[in-house]
Protein backbone atom coordinates (compact mmCIF):
# COMPACT_ATOMS: atom_id res chain seq x y z
CA UNK A 1 0.00 0.00 0.00
CA UNK A 2 1.15 3.53 -0.78
CA UNK A 3 -0.17 6.74 -0.32
CA UNK A 4 1.30 9.47 -2.35
CA UNK A 5 0.94 12.91 -1.31
CA UNK A 6 1.96 15.94 -3.87
CA UNK A 7 0.62 19.45 -4.12
CA UNK A 8 2.80 21.25 -1.41
CA UNK A 9 4.51 24.43 -2.26
CA UNK A 10 4.98 27.84 -1.24
CA UNK A 11 2.33 30.54 -1.77
CA UNK A 12 1.54 34.21 -0.63
CA UNK A 13 -1.24 34.69 1.53
CA UNK A 14 -4.39 34.66 0.61
CA UNK A 15 -3.64 32.23 -1.79
CA UNK A 16 -4.58 28.32 -2.91
CA UNK A 17 -3.08 25.20 -2.99
CA UNK A 18 -4.63 21.75 -4.03
CA UNK A 19 -3.11 18.57 -2.03
CA UNK A 20 -3.79 15.21 -3.66
CA UNK A 21 -3.07 11.83 -2.44
CA UNK A 22 -3.35 9.07 -4.51
CA UNK A 23 -4.09 5.17 -3.12
CA UNK A 24 -2.51 2.68 -5.08
CA UNK A 25 -2.83 -0.70 -3.51
CA UNK A 26 -5.68 -0.03 -1.21
CA UNK A 27 -9.03 1.75 -1.69
CA UNK A 28 -10.39 5.20 -0.76
CA UNK A 29 -13.88 4.78 -1.28
CA UNK A 30 -14.25 2.55 1.71
CA UNK A 31 -12.13 4.00 4.44
CA UNK A 32 -11.79 7.46 6.66
CA UNK A 33 -10.02 9.85 4.92
CA UNK A 34 -7.92 12.61 6.54
CA UNK A 35 -5.40 15.42 6.53
CA UNK A 36 -3.14 16.07 9.12
CA UNK A 37 -0.19 18.91 9.63
CA UNK A 38 2.71 19.02 12.05
CA UNK A 39 4.76 21.78 12.42
CA UNK A 40 8.38 21.70 14.29
CA UNK A 41 7.90 20.72 17.66
CA UNK A 42 4.74 19.37 17.63
CA UNK A 43 2.51 16.79 17.09
CA UNK A 44 0.34 15.91 13.82
CA UNK A 45 -3.32 17.27 14.56
CA UNK A 46 -5.69 16.43 12.12
CA UNK A 47 -7.08 18.78 9.86
CA UNK A 48 -10.07 17.56 8.38
CA UNK A 49 -11.87 13.91 7.15
CA UNK A 50 -14.66 12.50 5.48
CA UNK A 51 -16.24 9.38 6.14
CA UNK A 52 -17.23 6.92 4.24
CA UNK A 53 -20.77 8.53 3.39
CA UNK A 54 -18.79 11.27 2.74
CA UNK A 55 -19.44 13.47 6.27
CA UNK A 56 -16.88 15.72 6.45
CA UNK A 57 -15.35 17.52 9.45
CA UNK A 58 -12.52 20.32 9.87
CA UNK A 59 -10.43 21.92 12.30
CA UNK A 60 -12.08 25.20 13.31
CA UNK A 61 -9.33 27.34 11.72
CA UNK A 62 -9.86 26.01 8.34
CA UNK A 63 -13.78 26.13 8.64
CA UNK A 64 -14.79 27.62 5.36
CA UNK A 65 -11.45 27.45 3.68
CA UNK A 66 -10.35 24.10 3.08
CA UNK A 67 -12.23 21.35 1.70
CA UNK A 68 -11.35 17.83 1.72
CA UNK A 69 -13.07 15.50 -0.72
CA UNK A 70 -12.90 12.15 -2.35
CA UNK A 71 -12.57 10.86 -6.27
CA UNK A 72 -13.18 7.16 -5.92
CA UNK A 73 -12.45 6.73 -9.71
CA UNK A 74 -9.27 8.36 -9.16
CA UNK A 75 -8.65 6.72 -5.78
CA UNK A 76 -7.75 9.76 -4.46
CA UNK A 77 -8.30 12.33 -1.54
CA UNK A 78 -7.42 16.17 -1.88
CA UNK A 79 -7.43 18.81 0.31
CA UNK A 80 -8.45 22.03 -1.65
CA UNK A 81 -6.78 25.13 0.67
CA UNK A 82 -8.12 28.80 0.07
CA UNK A 83 -7.48 32.12 1.62
CA UNK A 84 -4.59 30.33 3.24
CA UNK A 85 -2.75 32.06 6.25
CA UNK A 86 1.30 32.08 7.32
CA UNK A 87 0.13 29.86 10.21
CA UNK A 88 -1.36 27.37 7.43
CA UNK A 89 2.42 26.94 7.06
CA UNK A 90 3.44 23.20 8.06
CA UNK A 91 3.91 19.47 6.65
CA UNK A 92 0.71 18.19 5.61
CA UNK A 93 0.25 14.01 5.75
CA UNK A 94 -2.73 12.04 4.54
CA UNK A 95 -4.44 8.98 6.33
CA UNK A 96 -6.67 6.32 5.15
CA UNK A 97 -8.22 4.61 8.17
CA UNK A 98 -10.10 1.00 7.51
CA UNK A 99 -11.45 -1.57 10.24
CA UNK A 100 -7.83 -3.45 10.07
CA UNK A 101 -5.11 -1.31 9.17
CA UNK A 102 -4.55 2.45 9.01
CA UNK A 103 -2.22 3.90 6.26
CA UNK A 104 0.12 7.28 6.24
CA UNK A 105 1.23 9.21 3.46
CA UNK A 106 5.08 10.70 3.50
CA UNK A 107 4.49 14.53 3.99
CA UNK A 108 3.99 17.46 1.26
CA UNK A 109 5.37 21.12 2.62
CA UNK A 110 3.23 23.97 2.72
CA UNK A 111 4.58 27.12 3.55
CA UNK A 112 2.72 30.40 3.19
CA UNK A 113 4.36 33.92 3.71
CA UNK A 114 3.49 37.23 4.05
Amino acid sequence: VQLQAYGGGSVQAGGSLRLSCAASGTTVSDKLAAWYRATPGNQRRVVADITTDGTTTYVDSVKGRFAISRDSAKNTVFLQMNSLKPDNTAIYYCYLGGRLAHYWGHGTLVTVFS
